[in-house]
């Protein structure tokens, strides 16, 4: 196949703002990898974003958009237009000039055992604002073949997977983790289906409680946590909750977990405990997989909070954890990554997900494609 430079798109649930990132492809193999660029959102948006979560509890078809949902949907959009506009306009365009759009928009309700998952953003809009093909809304397909709808960066998992450099190459069985506001794993077996699921609460409980406590936007290299100690009963209650003994695809809304765990905590101890919880709950995951990994490799913010990697490597009993840049990837950029990959999966009708991986019925494309 005919290999396509595609832009990817992602707008995650720590809603801080927007990641691009340029890939060449053919859907099957990662050809090259582009730069990336990171378009934060007003703190302002950013507030109407997080309203729009309680906005969204309303939903009850998915293309419902009550109170003021539109309007926010429409702003969204042009944001992200104005963003692939600074991309094009800077250095990355040297690159290669994109030739389709994958847009992730922003989950706004992911309620999939009442098979209901929601992505603003208006992919025509996009692509009549860009001028170029846009695939988007990718969740929905799986969960009408009563998948999850998340996560569905293993796919682009799995295909890294087979590009690591020495001494990184072969070891397999391996995990990607990406801990974004939610955590979520993809396990990549040498031979077979990657198997994947969310597994608990990644930076979103810790931004949350360091905004309300202590007024700032996210725990910066974990230096609210440096001063904190780990309350292990505290974590202990929180992986009480069903939601980690149960097997098989599983994914979780940002509100799913809240901070009733950590309530009376000083500030410092509820952001060390936190962490502390992030990396416990992406550990227990192994309870859930075939064989324990070789090698972690763990991308998202939270790769960038010391207590999370440092607990992860106290746990991991004999495997290696190793940041994304250290596999030679972007840890920052790998979900916007994924969705340029999953467009031209899209675009060719190939899988973005598989039984193993969201539990649809069976493998499934998905998407939307709006060409020009």
């Amino acid at each position: 196949m005919t290999p396509i430079c595609a832009l990817g798109l992602m707008s995650g649930t720590s809603m801080d703002g927007i990641d691009l990132a340029v890939l060449r492809t053919d859907g099957e193999s990662v050809l090259e990898i582009g730069p990336g660029l990171f378009v934060p959102y007003q703190a302002s948006f950013r507030k109407r974003l997080e309203g729009a979560l309680e906005t969204a509890k309303a939903i009850k078809v998915r293309d419902e958009r009550p109170g003021d949902l539109a309007a926010i949907e429409r702003e969204l959009t042009l944001l992200h237009a104005d963003a692939v506009r600074q991309f094009l306009a800077s250095d990355a365009a040297r690159w290669g000039e994109p030739e389709l759009i994958g847009f992730h928009g922003q989950t706004v309700l992911h309620r999939p055992h009442v098979g209901l998952t929601v992505q603003i953003g208006d992919g025509g809009l996009l692509a009549s604002e860009t001028g170029l093909p846009v695939v988007y809304d990718m969740r929905a397909n799986d969960v009408i073949h009563g998948g999850q709808g998340a996560p569905l960066v293993p796919a682009y998992h799995a295909a890294l997977a087979r590009t690591l450099p020495s001494p990184f190459a072969g070891r397999f069985p391996l995990v990607f983790v990406n801990i974004g506001g939610i955590s979520n794993i993809s396990y990549i077996p040498e031979k077979g289906d990657p198997i994947a699921f969310d597994t608990g609460p990644g930076n979103a409980l810790i931004d949350q409680w360091v905004a309300r406590e202590g007024g700032a936007p996210f725990d910066a290299d974990g230096a609210i946590a440096s001063e904190g100690v780990v309350h292990g009963e505290v974590v202990a209650r929180y992986l009480e909750n069903p939601f980690f003994a149960r097997s098989g695809a599983k994914s979780l809304d940002r509100n799913d977990f809240t901070l009733a765990g950590v309530e009376g905590l000083e500030l410092a101890d509820g952001a060390r405990t936190l962490a502390a919880l992030s990396a416990e709950a992406i550990m227990k995951a192994t309870d859930h997989l075939p064989e324990r990994p070789k090698l972690w490799i763990v991308a998202g913010g939270g790769r960038k909070n010391p207590y999370i990697v440092a607990d992860l490597r106290e746990k991991a009993e004999g495997a290696e954890v190793v940041l994304a840049e250290d596999v030679g990837l972007s840890g920052d950029f790998t979900e916007a990554e994924a969705w340029a990959y999953l467009a031209v999966r899209a675009k060719r009708g190939l899988p973005l997900t598989w039984p193993s991986t969201t539990g649809c019925r069976e493998a499934v494309t998905g998407g939307v494609v709006v060409n020009l």
